[in-house]
């Protein structure tokens, strides 16, 4: 018996998956290695009994990116709700277009890569009058 024969041996893998979307509902985890301290197994294991692309480590993926929406989701809502300019401008950044993004920032540095290699400007927003 090999060394990954005798891993799958010693654990059962759907318990392990239930006991890691238990803990990941629980405690709201948003990275896989999260998910290890949780679980009586170490990394290495883990990743012997749910290599990247199966189906189970997939499952727990989308588990932790559903905590990761839904925490991103309330703290937007938190920012919305704020009467501090700190916290609007804060969540103005998160969700506005380019364009914006450069008229709110005094300086903005622009790169373009094209066949002639890098370009990069340095606009100064600070002397624009008409912004």
């Amino acid at each position: 018996m090999n060394q990954n024969e005798k891993t799958m041996a010693l654990y059962d893998k759907q318990e392990l998956v239930k006991m890691a979307e238990e803990a990941i509902k629980r405690n709201n985890l948003f990275f896989v290695h999260d998910i290890v301290a949780w679980l009586p197994c170490s990394n290495s294991t883990f990743y012997e009994l749910f290599p990247d692309g199966s189906d189970e480590l997939d499952y727990l993926k989308r588990l932790l990116n559903e905590n990761k929406i839904r925490t991103k989701s309330a703290i937007r809502s938190k920012l919305f709700k704020s009467d501090k300019a700190g916290e609007l401008l804060a969540l103005y950044r998160l969700i506005c277009t380019p364009d914006e993004r450069r008229m709110l920032n005094q300086q903005y540095i622009e790169m373009n890569t094209n066949d002639k290699g890098l370009t990069v400007n340095f606009i100064d927003r600070s002397k624009d009058d008409d912004k």
